[in-house]
């Protein structure tokens, strides 16, 4: 697999999709890297899952609970809290997206992580990394645009977990800021911008425990050329407004500051394939990396000037889990 520049991923997603040739497609948290593979069922080098297809199935085989994190003390943690919150409090964000990378011990490989996932967004690159997302970026399916954003994550063994997380002002505020972010980011490329769910409750298991997520559906109406420009289309809706923030722009100098500097990579990027006719995507969170033979889980939430310190802490350790 070749990383290449973006506009070049963009230039040969227009190509393929107006020739309605399949492809799997990559781009990293930062635009500045990108991979393309063409006829992706034909190789076995990078290995995928998506609703709409893939080339790898999920044995049925079980793998130990192997984990065992390292996290960033709270103070520390906190000093990057704090960064962020300075930001909301000016009023350069609403919302910010703030992330860690944590060292783990796996005796599990990445790719039995992978073999094994029930995810339904699973991306495997040998001696980079595997991800086993349960987040939709969009979908297209005959002129229709769907995106997915998911915003609010509480322990389901916690009493009245969804009531809880439901009726959460913090939580609340959080989504309505992505979903009118993501509203806007469909009406970029798409008319009769529309939220057909609003709220709707995920339950994800993991090894540790359950966990449930808030998410949103909202479609849109491309014109009937949008293969033509699908790679443009998908490049103008990044990075993913649900691990970035509002406004894009301002809250990504925000990150940069606070993430002191360190480079997402493709964690928080956006993966997809494309099978000749439709399109089916997904955020790349749940991230492992493996630099140089150590692994590093990638875990992160939405602050907003109703955030505690101490809730969004333990959200990034409760994130750092091996899908059942």
């Amino acid at each position: 697999m070749k990383i290449e520049r973006p506009e070049i991923v963009v230039k040969e997603m227009n190509r393929c999709a107006a020739s309605k040739i399949p492809f799997l497609f990559a781009f990293d948290f930062e635009i500045e890297n990108a991979f393309f593979i063409e006829n992706p069922l034909e190789q076995q080098k990078v290995l995928f899952r998506t609703p709409l297809g893939g080339n790898s199935l999920v044995k049925n085989k079980h793998i130990r609970d192997c984990l065992i994190a390292k996290p960033i003390s709270f103070k520390t943690y906190k000093k990057r809290f704090d960064i962020v919150s300075e930001g909301l409090y000016r009023g350069d964000s609403f919302l910010t997206n703030l992330t860690v990378q944590t060292p783990i011990t796996c005796k599990t490989s990445l790719l039995e992580i992978f073999e094994t996932s029930n995810a339904p967004y699973c991306l495997f690159v040998p001696k980079r990394f595997v991800c086993f997302s349960p987040e939709i970026f969009v979908r297209i399916n005959g002129n229709t645009i769907s995106t997915f954003p998911m915003k609010g994550t509480i322990d389901a063994t916690v009493k009245n977990a969804k009531e809880t997380i439901l009726n959460n002002p913090k939580e609340a505020a959080e989504h309505v800021t992505v979903v009118d972010l993501l509203r806007n980011d469909l009406g970029l490329n798409a008319n009769d911008i529309r939220v057909v769910k609003y709220r709707y409750i995920n339950k994800i298991d993991t090894f540790q425990r359950s966990i449930l997520q808030v998410s949103s559906e909202i479609k849109g109406t491309l014109e009937d050329d949008w293969q033509t420009r699908l790679g443009d289309i998908i490049l103008s809706m990044l990075p993913a407004g649900s691990v970035s923030g509002a406004p894009k722009v301002a809250t990504t100098k925000i990150i940069r500051k606070a993430e002191q500097g360190q480079k997402r990579g493709f964690y928080t990027g956006v993966f997809g394939y494309y099978d000749g006719k439709r399109v089916d995507s997904g955020v790349l969170i749940r991230y492992i990396e493996e630099i140089e033979g150590k692994y590093f889980f990638r875990s992160g939430g939405g602050i907003t000037v109703n955030s505690s310190c101490i809730s969004e802490y333990n959200e990034v350790i409760e994130k750092i889990y091996i899908p059942k």
